[in-house]
């Protein structure tokens, strides 16, 4: 049989195992893992790893917010980031905002995503739950293929109450759908941040010791606590350090249904990146916050575990020097006026994969499974998206485990003028990146254009978290 397209001679490595073999393509999925095939186009892998293209569960990509404005990286400028960094789909978050229904937002969020270059799917945020929300709104978007549902324990416009939280917990179990939680007590940040404030506190590194690990900590515990109750699956989002890991591991222990996932930043970044002079600091305020270098040394261990089984970019994309991003209140602002988040769509699979498997600290198997295989088990798309399989969508990423790249904010072609890794020397590169059986990326040339991307109507989002 002759195939559209083989890969030949690649090592390919899945979430459980490592080998040479050839791929052939047919169309937009695989066919055949075997060896000597033939195919119309050959592709020559020889000294390079073969993987799933990335699946990235937690990107914020041309999001409306309450106060009127989208974030900056639209889905054509970012979805060519996440193509230049191996990252072949990407789940996103339609709003919530005041003076429209959730269900008008999730289908206009879906259109904005007819412009991406990558597969995607949509969490939906949930910001109020009165009646028409809860009875009416989240069993249709659950119909209509949510990938989940997020909710905020802080930030002024969109935390919700215990209370809230529960009717969230409800519906969803009624419609299906996984909750995902951004973990913070908000009177306690408030609190604090006042406190700060009061006593001239005003610098980026404050934002760090106004939301110590302890309020991730408490957050997260109550959040599991009202999962268990309801006995639906919980997600944790962005876990920053060990003590929250902890809690989340004996809460697995006794069967709470709770997963969770981290991002680079908590891996490769420190709280000292905030103190940087002038506003540089801002640059590196996200919630929850950097934390200490024993914070980011303690995190491996949850990885390699599976307590924390993704990993995710957070993508947050806020320029600089725009007048919308980080200065929008001005460059002297006090940092509880800096928007929360980074960019990092591109530098999410070059950045754990050197910090990482180079590192010893995971092995090539969990690359995979914490950045593809894992997510697309978690929100629905296992086996379409993920891995390598027959029938699979050929998604691939072939990675250069010996290049050395010095990261720029350049090599990734989105709106965000700055990316937080800016100079890091990283060995790890995709060389050639294919989206459903077409070549999206080669030799960082940028070759899929926006409108190629689909929506992703995910099959089972509430797979129990140690399916991951």
């Amino acid at each position: 049989m002759t195939f559209d397209v083989v890969i030949r001679n690649g090592t390919i490595v899945t979430a459980g195992d490592v080998f040479t073999a050839d791929i052939g393509i047919t169309g937009e999925r695989i066919s055949t893992i075997g060896q000597g095939l033939s195919g119309r186009q050959v592709i020559d892998a020889t000294g390079l790893l073969v993987m799933p293209g990335g699946i990235d569960g937690h990107c914020h990509i041309e999001q409306e917010e309450a106060d009127g404005t989208v974030h900056e990286d639209d889905f054509a400028s970012a979805s060519a980031s996440a193509l230049l960094g191996g990252t072949t789909s990407a789940v996103c978050f339609a709003s919530h905002v005041p003076g429209r229904g959730m269900v008008e937002q999730f289908e206009a969020y879906r259109r904005r995503g007819g412009r991406s270059r990558v597969d995607f799917a949509i969490h939906q945020i949930v910001t109020r739950t009165d009646a028409d929300t809860i009875e009416q709104d989240i069993p249709e978007i659950a119909r209509q293929g949510a990938a989940g549902l997020k909710v905020f324990m802080t930030y002024d416009d969109f935390h919700l109450t215990d209370g809230q939280f529960l009717r969230v917990l409800d519906a969803a179990k009624a419609g299906g759908l996984i909750v995902s939680v951004h973990c913070e007590n908000y009177d306690a940040i408030r609190h604090m941040i006042d406190a700060h404030l009061a006593a001239g506190r005003t610098d980026a590194h404050a934002h760090a010791t106004s939301r110590p690990p302890g309020l991730e900590r408490e957050a997260t515990y109550r959040a599991m606590a009202l999962g268990e109750l309801v006995d639906h699956p919980i997600q944790i989002f962005h876990v920053s350090c060990p003590e929250v890991a902890e809690e989340i591991a004996r809460a697995r222990h006794r069967g709470v249904k709770v997963s969770a996932e981290t991002c680079p930043h908590y891996l490769a970044l420190t709280e000292n990146d905030l103190k940087r002079d002038g506003f540089e600091g801002s640059k590196y305020i996200c919630s929850p916050p950097l934390r200490t270098q024993a914070d980011q040394d303690g995190m491996w261990k949850y990885l390699r575990e599976g307590v924390i089984g993704i990993v995710s970019s957070d993508h947050c994309g806020y320029t600089f020097e725009g007048s919308h991003g980080k200065a929008r209140h001005g460059r002297d602002a006090d940092f509880s006026l800096i928007p929360n988040g980074m960019p990092g769509l591109g530098t999410r699979m070059p950045v754990l994969f050197h910090a990482g498997v180079n590192s010893g600290r995971i092995s090539l198997t969990d690359f995979v499974r914490l950045t593809a295989t894992a997510p697309a088990r978690r929100y629905g798309l296992y086996p379409r998206k993920g891995t390598i399989a027959p029938g699979s969508d050929a998604d691939l990423v072939l990675w250069d485990p010996a290049r050395q790249v010095r990261i720029t904010n350049d090599l990734f072609q989105g709106n965000i003028d700055y990316t937080p890794y800016e100079g890091l020397h990283v060995t790890g590169w995709p060389v050639m990146v294919m989206a459903r059986g077409a070549v999206a990326v080669q030799h960082g040339q940028l070759l899929r254009a926006p409108t190629a991307g689909r929506f992703l109507r995910p099959e089972h989002p509430t797979a129990h978290p140690a399916d991951d």
